[in-house]
């Protein structure tokens, strides 16, 4: 299939738009057809009918958003599973409710009590995003803030312990600040 089939241009050079024949999508095979789709053929406007035109099956586009960090991603996971898991035991304790069986009440227990891990759940992805943020500055742009500060702050302490090695080996030598001996 050459770059015109796949654009839907005529390929002997004319301006013939292709067009399919309205039918339903049946994709029976028919006896007659020898394995193919019972589609019809593709109706083409004055001109001799042209292969099919394919479409990818999807089409790749960019990210919209940056993705989660680890720790982040790790504790929504743990809580998606933990909501899923509180879902399933209240839809279970409802219907053993309803059933009148004796499971119900254990179930009720456990769903309260699973309510509970699934609120701490939550509320950890939440407190892991915002630690993640402190530790790691949230960079908006390739020149964060919050890498500038950790940039200088590590200056300050290079410079003030180059000054403490060197009042120290000055006091090491036993001169105590002066610069000759008498």
């Amino acid at each position: 299939m050459g770059t015109a089939e796949r654009h839907g241009t005529a390929v002997d050079g004319g301006t013939a738009p292709t067009r399919r024949a309205p039918q339903a999508p049946d994709r029976a095979i028919s006896a007659a057809g020898g394995g193919q789709e019972a589609h019809g053929p593709p109706v083409v406007a004055d001109g001799p009918a042209e292969h099919p035109v394919y479409k990818p099956l999807w089409v790749e586009e960019p990210a919209r958003r940056r993705r989660m960090p680890d720790p982040v991603r790790e504790a929504a996971v743990r809580a998606v599973l933990v909501v899923a898991v509180t879902l399933i035991q209240a839809v279970v304790a409802f219907l053993c409710t309803m059933a009148e069986s004796w499971l119900a009440f254990p179930m009720v227990l456990s769903s309260v009590a699973s309510t509970v891990v699934a609120t701490w759940a939550a509320l950890d992805v939440w407190v892991t995003r915002q630690v993640w943020n402190q530790r790691n500055g949230v960079v908006s742009m390739p020149s964060s803030t919050a890498r500038a500060l950790r940039r200088e702050r590590r200056r300050a302490r290079r410079e003030e312990r180059a000054a403490e090695r060197a009042r120290t080996r000055i006091r090491r030598r036993g001169g105590a600040g002066r610069l000759s001996h008498p």
